[in-house]
């Protein structure tokens, strides 16, 4: 039996998804899991921290799919477009390859930076710089990990933030290195810069959109396995 596991950096990503999809809850875990006959779906952290620990705690899967949300680059891709990169890179480093699934279909470039990419300027100059059409935080490790072991690999990206648009370094703040949401982080950005509001409002709207597409993704590779 085919068996995908979808790994997100973020909780909010996984419990988004596992909504979307239908998934039941894996029981004894204090961080999203999720599990069908097909699909199955965990978060692994911010840059994929935790995931040695929780991928011990997942089935040995026949396709892993890194999946969740990113930033566009390009400035031709619009909200809740969905980015498959046929590579992955990390400025400096060679590329990381994909592999094929046939539900989804492979283009272009994704780059996997360490912090977030602020401004519509600054996704610009990255634009420029590396080709790519859309930029994440997660992928690269996930794609490296995989193929250390030898697994088939696959990157599944709505986009949650166009290239006019950046991510508030406040904003994204209010997420811990282990995927979760504080509410007290939140608090104090709203109280410190009340335009976060808003900004939290394009930001979370653009999320949806996102992680919506990319739920019908994984449904269709789920009927086609």
């Amino acid at each position: 039996m085919t068996r995908v596991l979808v790994l997100t950096a973020l909780d909010l990503e996984a419990r988004t998804l596992a909504r979307h999809l239908g998934l039941p809850q894996v029981p004894g875990h204090p961080w999203p899991h999720f599990r069908s006959d097909v699909l199955e779906v965990a978060s692994v952290g911010l840059r994929a921290a935790d995931i040695d620990a929780r991928v011990a705690e997942c089935r040995t899967p026949t396709l892993m799919i890194a999946a969740g949300a990113c930033g566009a680059l390009s400035p031709e891709l619009r909200e809740g477009a969905l980015v498959v990169p046929e590579t992955v890179t990390v400025p400096g480093s060679p590329a990381l390859v994909t592999d094929d699934v046939p539900a989804l279909r492979r283009a272009g470039s994704l780059v996997t930076v360490n912090s977030v990419v602020e401004t519509a300027t600054a996704k610009a100059r990255l634009w420029r710089e590396t080709g790519a059409l859309a930029v994440d935080m997660e992928s690269a490790p996930i794609v490296a990990w995989a193929r250390q072991r030898r697994w088939l690999i696959a990157v599944l990206r709505g986009v949650s933030d166009t290239a006019a648009r950046g991510v508030p370094a406040d904003l994204a703040g209010v997420v811990d290195a282990g995927g979760h949401l504080s509410a007290r982080r939140a608090v104090r950005v709203m109280l410190a810069r009340p335009r976060a509001v808003s900004d939290a409002f394009v930001l979370c709207r653009g999320t949806a959109t996102a992680l919506r597409n990319v739920a019908a993704a994984l449904a269709q590779v789920a009927r086609a396995a």
